[in-house]
């Protein structure tokens, strides 16, 4: 197996790594493909309304699907959705009719530039259609492509269909090249529900469901709010493994109509009893971000020093010879003014609170996002600080979590952050719902000895005063502790940070020792799990410790993945 971890080529160096078995860890595997076909007899394309279908074999558990689009059938998108689907190509035409149609434009809102000279504005394509009688010519041809667009946005929405079964989520779009994509229910890592500032004006909303690997994910684009939210409980209740057991005791029951109507009946009793599901509801954060740290946390970022470093750079240079550098201060500005600007309302509408199915993370102000993390799914935690926000007692959490992205999309997932800033009781009521499996016992682990530490009787392995040249500053923080169930691993000092890696999640362990780890006899260690914004490495730690870190965790991972059954959360 090849360590992951990047390597300097120049250095010739040793590793040992030990890979943990897979097998039983639904997370570990591909959930999405693109396919000609499936293995199911294929209902036809496209799909039969649903008011004519007949429920087959696949459909899932009545008391577990609450939409009528869950019902294991063919589905159809809501019929806006080619509107918002074909946004782009209608904004090119606008464009288009903007730029030939200038003049009169100019016209009516700008009178006065009318009085420059021939030649300056080119002739109106208008006038020049009424000189040369082609005005029904043009309108004619206008119609026309109007009607190829209609028909092509209807026949596109048309063969653009969905089910969800009992196993699978299903996607089969195209007209002339057709493609079919399956997530396997049990595959899922998270259902999020993304409604643009278009897509709200008209009520709509599109759900992703997050596969485990690239390029994995199934997309509905879109469904009406109510419709996406309810789907989305569907899938996750379907994917918490509930439906084992409704298989299960449809498996020992008759089937017969009579046994169905008692089922029937006894499940409206129940349902009596239990009073109303609330299940689907917003549930209410844990946290709050007043407006006024969130901006504060902005400015005392690492790019508002890099702006102040830039703007004296541009200064000093254009004191010295080149004035005309001084121009290119006005674009720094705007480019980081966007920037604050898109940061903060992001962060304006952020929520996260548990829900039976995971944790339900929303943001966004102009573009509304929400997500729902099932248990499991998070696999390694990060706990940060930067040296600005020491003086105020604010922290931020970012997670390693499958995304199911291509790996052309190189745009940064939008929850990695999963507490742009909080205080230590916001990180505290976070990591619990990020982390619940911990024990109370381990949670001086996490702040005492880890986030603020090191104390006097510190529990980690830490770098050995013989290498302390190697860090410097941060020697004394620079270490590892190993649990039950998680290893931790801490690093730096003027940005402190603490990385959570969950056992039960961990791929594989490694070590590794270069020339100048030799000579200081020191090694790194690194926890392999999904790749992201935390870093799961901490180097320049004693070699014998090191190896002895090194086969504790490899045992204790086997262990905790044995016992883990957090991807059947409702098992």
């Amino acid at each position: 197996m090849t360590d992951p971890s990047p390597r300097d080529p120049s250095q010739s160096e040793t590793s040992r790594e030990t890979a943990v078995p897979r097998s039983s860890r639904p997370d570990a595997a591909v959930s999405g493909s693109s396919l000609p076909g499936s293995s199911r007899p294929d209902p036809g394309w496209p799909a039969p309304d649903a008011g004519t279908a007949v429920p087959g074999d696949d459909a899932p558990p009545r008391a577990l699907v609450r939409s009528p689009l869950s019902d294991g059938e063919w589905q159809r998108l809501h019929p806006l959705t080619p509107l918002l689907r074909g946004g782009l190509f209608l904004l090119v035409i606008i464009g288009v009719i903007v730029a030939n149609l200038r003049e009169r434009l100019i016209e009516l809102f700008l009178p006065a530039v009318t009085d420059l000279p021939p030649g300056v504005i080119p002739p109106d394509p208008v006038d020049y259609l009424l000189s040369n009688n082609l005005l029904l010519i043009a309108g004619g041809g206008a119609l026309v492509v109007l009607i190829v667009v209609i028909l092509a946005f209807r026949l596109s929405w048309r063969f653009h269909t969905f089910r969800i079964s009992d196993d699978d989520v299903e996607v089969r779009s195209g007209v002339l090249f057709r493609t079919h994509r399956r997530a396997p229910l049990d595959r899922v890592q998270g259902v999020n529900l993304t409604r643009p500032m278009v897509a709200r004006l008209l009520g709509l909303a599109k759900l992703e469901v997050v596969g485990a690997g690239l390029d994995s994910n199934v997309k509905l684009e879109y469904l009406s709010a109510t419709a996406a939210e309810t789907v989305r409980g569907d899938i996750l209740r379907l994917a918490s493994g509930r439906r084992l057991t409704e298989r299960a005791a449809a498996a020992g029951a008759s089937g017969s109509t009579v046994r169905q109507a008692a089922d029937a009946v006894a499940a409206g009793i129940q349902g009596l009893v239990d009073g109303e599901d609330l299940s689907d509801a917003e549930p209410e954060s844990i946290v709050h971000i007043p407006f006024g740290r969130l901006v504060a946390s902005r400015v005392l970022s690492g790019s508002t020093l890099m702006l102040i470093a830039l703007v004296i750079a541009i200064a000093v240079a254009a004191s010295l010879s080149t004035v005309w550098l001084l121009f290119t201060i006005v674009p720094a500005f705007l480019a980081f003014g966007a920037y604050y600007v898109r940061a903060i309302a992001r962060g304006l509408r952020y929520s996260i609170a548990p829900s039976p199915d995971g944790v339900r993370l929303t943001f966004g102000l102009f573009t509304t996002i929400s997500e729902v993390v099932p248990p499991g799914r998070v696999h390694a935690i990060e706990v940060h600080q930067p040296l600005l926000w020491r003086p105020f007692g604010w922290w931020s959490i970012a997670v390693n979590r499958l995304s199911g992205r291509g790996s052309t999309d190189s745009t940064t997932d939008p929850f990695a952050a999963v507490l742009p800033i909080g205080t230590r009781e916001d990180v505290e009521r976070v990591l619990r719902i990020l982390a619940p499996a911990l024990p109370a016992e381990e949670w001086t682990s996490v702040f005492r000895d880890g986030i603020l530490g090191p104390v006097d009787d510190d529990p980690y392995t830490i770098t050995p005063r013989r290498a302390r040249l190697l860090r410097p500053f941060s020697w004394r923080r620079n270490g590892a502790e190993l649990t039950a169930d998680a290893l931790f691993l801490r690093r730096g000092w003027a940005r402190r940070t603490l990385a959570i890696v969950p056992l039960a999640r961990l791929q594989s362990i490694g070590l590794r020792q270069g020339p100048l780890a030799r000579a200081t006899r020191t090694a790194t260690v690194s926890a392999h799990v999904i790749a992201g914004t935390v870093q799961t490495s901490v180097g320049a730690l004693d070699r014998d410790a090191a190896v002895a870190l090194f086969e504790d965790t490899a045992d204790a991972t086997i262990a905790a993945a044995a016992g883990d059954r957090s991807h059947r959360w409702a098992g």
